[in-house]
């Protein structure tokens, strides 16, 4: 007996090409790990004996792990890392100064959640840049937006944007963002609207966001980069409120491998073997 009229099923439903109407809506509704993994699953819960519940269970499980691990590659990518640095690759034997209990405390990022700072101190070379990247990336990893610049990089974001009249907006964006990483501050001095605009950033986030700042001066140094007194005195008293200080004094990683690099070299070719003088305010080698 045919059927008419209303007994007619949904076009597709029952006839036609399920699979590309499944990937249809399963693109529609944004689901592309189900959509690439739910043959495979199905084909592994028939020879498992495994129920339909069970079968759905699996596949929302595999494109939530997805959907997670793609957003956290965003946030990565819009940290604008120089690179992607974790501790596993970090020596802190090299660094007896790190309070490594406090690094591996931070790594946490419960400082974030609290509004704190973190501020790195030591000689050039010693991993602060190092230490900053790998917390920015535990940071993105625990669901927090993070920014990657250096003083410098920045200081000139805020003249141009200044400049080009959307500072407002500029600084909005800075405040917005919960782990602000501000690398290299004292390596080049900063003229004295640079200093007043970096100063302006670091308060509008007081207690609204945490920052992180390497630095290669001492504090008693940084009124030489700042060029102010007073804004100097402002600014440390506005960062160091609530602060974790990282301690990163000793022999530059770069020189340690650049030396052994020469090592390696000499011992496989003898007559390459060369005499390395490292000049001890520059850090600069040369070679007589």
């Amino acid at each position: 007996m045919s059927r008419t009229g209303d007994d007619t099923m949904p076009v597709g439903t029952m006839a036609g090409t399920p699979q590309i109407l499944l990937a249809h809506h399963l693109k529609q509704l944004k689901l592309p790990t189900v959509l690439r993994e739910y043959e495979k699953v199905a084909r592994e819960c028939a020879q498992g004996g495994v129920d339909y519940p069970r079968y759905l269970l699996r596949l929302l499980e595999l494109e939530l792990i997805d959907r997670e691990r793609r957003t956290v590659e965003r946030r990565i990518r819009a940290a604008r890392f120089p690179a992607v640095k974790s501790f596993d690759t970090f020596d802190f034997t090299a660094i007896p100064s790190l309070n490594k209990m406090l690094v591996l405390e931070l790594v946490r990022s419960e400082y974030i959640l609290r509004r704190e700072n973190i501020i790195a101190l030591g000689n050039s070379g010693t991993g602060k840049t190092h230490v900053a990247l790998a917390l920015g990336l535990a940071a993105c990893q625990k669901g927090f937006t993070v920014t990657f610049t250096t003083a410098a990089a920045l200081v000139n974001q805020l003249l141009e944007a200044r400049d080009e009249r959307r500072l407002i907006k500029l600084q909005r964006d800075l405040q917005a963002v919960k782990l602000l990483i501000v690398d290299e501050l004292g390596y080049v001095p900063l003229s004295p609207t640079g200093g007043e605009l970096l100063f302006e950033t670091f308060s509008q986030r007081y207690e609204r966001g945490s920052t992180i700042v390497t630095s290669n001066l001492p504090f008693e140094d940084w009124t030489a980069v700042l060029g102010s007194e007073r804004l100097t005195g402002a600014l440390l008293d506005r960062l160091t409120h609530h602060v974790s200080i990282l301690t990163m004094n000793g022999d530059s990683y770069r020189l340690k491998e650049s030396a052994g690099r020469r090592r390696a070299a000499a011992r496989a070719d003898p007559s390459q073997a060369t005499t390395v003088i490292v000049d001890p305010d520059t850090g600069e080698i040369t070679t007589p």
